[in-house]
């Protein structure tokens, strides 16, 4: 399939040649990222793009969300302000204060819901305590926790591979999971969720991510071990194993002729996802209609891997 070939109501559905500094923007995305208009499909078969409306599934809620600022934890921090939560933190880091700065006005927009960020690295142990002392100290608990923020570096050799890019990419994305939790735990009652974004590579592999792919492997057996750890406790952990997504972790890893049509070729609707179709997921585990579930993991990845639970 080439990008002629993509029928979408998405017009950013394709992206442009391009390439960013880590940790990249989304702002400075070609041609741009969607965070809340979702495709849908008429009895015809024609695409369109509605907003999505929230019911009030988290009404009253108060949510820590890591990596909020851009791509997955933006779309899923609006969605939960639409969803009537009332307060949400979220961290970024000091490079992503333009993305920080729409992300929290958009929050604010489309909710009646206060907005508490932060500008941390979380691969300090310290900071991860500050992000969880920060939102007790302005919201006094915490419903809900979303592990969404991490990196990826690519490296098509692994006899090339830079070990303290390993290092950095693991304290990224599993070790930083570990520190948030712990702290968060103590303020978090019966009836409170975990939700961990882990990646369709944690099942499927992936040859220029072996380090990435490997914390995300990780991700998913913190997330079965944890969940049965504090199942007797009534608070569920689960997780969200997205495909290829737009969001500024690509072109911020990539090289520019690798970003140009990516995700072109996907098994549906041949194109990568747009955040907006990822933060639906976040929103059924994190309100009541998910009461049920843990240990889970949910897969929401164009059908790039079939399979596995």
């Amino acid at each position: 399939m080439s990008a002629k070939d993509i029928i979408s109501a998405y017009a950013v559905a394709v992206p442009g040649k391009q390439s960013q500094p880590q940790p990249g923007l989304d702002k400075d995305i070609d041609p741009g990222v969607e965070y809340i208009a979702q495709e849908y499909w008429d009895n015809d078969g024609k695409p369109h793009l509605r907003d999505y409306v929230g019911s009030g599934k988290l009404q009253g809620k108060y949510a820590i969300i890591t990596g909020g600022d851009s791509g997955i934890g933006r779309s899923a921090a609006i969605m939960f302000a639409r969803e009537g939560a009332r307060g949400i933190t979220f961290s970024y880091l000091p490079e992503e204060e333009a993305d920080a700065k729409h992300a929290a006005n958009a929050i604010k927009k489309d909710g009646q819901c206060e907005v508490n960020a932060l500008a941390i690295n979380l691969q300090d142990e310290a900071a991860c305590k500050k992000l969880v002392d920060s939102h007790v100290q302005k919201f006094g608990t915490i419903s809900i926790l979303v592990n969404n923020a991490g990196k990826q570096l690519i490296c098509q050799d692994f006899d090339k591979i830079d070990l303290a890019n390993v290092r950095s990419t693991f304290e990224s994305n599993i070790l930083q999971m570990f520190a948030v939790t712990k702290f968060a735990l103590p303020h978090m009652k019966r009836g409170s969720s975990i939700i961990n974004t882990t990646s369709v590579v944690a099942y499927a592999g992936a040859p220029n991510l072996v380090d990435y792919s490997s914390t995300k492997g990780a991700i998913l057996t913190f997330t079965r071990s944890l969940a049965l750890q504090l199942a007797p406790k009534g608070i569920r952990v689960n997780a969200v194993a997205p495909g290829p997504v737009m969001t500024a972790l690509q072109p911020a890893s990539r090289d520019a002729e690798e970003m140009e049509h990516f995700g072109v070729g996907t098994p549906m609707h041949g194109r990568a996802a747009q955040p907006a179709e990822l933060g639906p997921a976040f929103v059924f585990l994190a309100s009541p209609d998910s009461n049920v579930m843990t240990g889970a993991c949910m897969h929401v990845n164009n059908g790039m891997h079939v399979g596995g639970s």
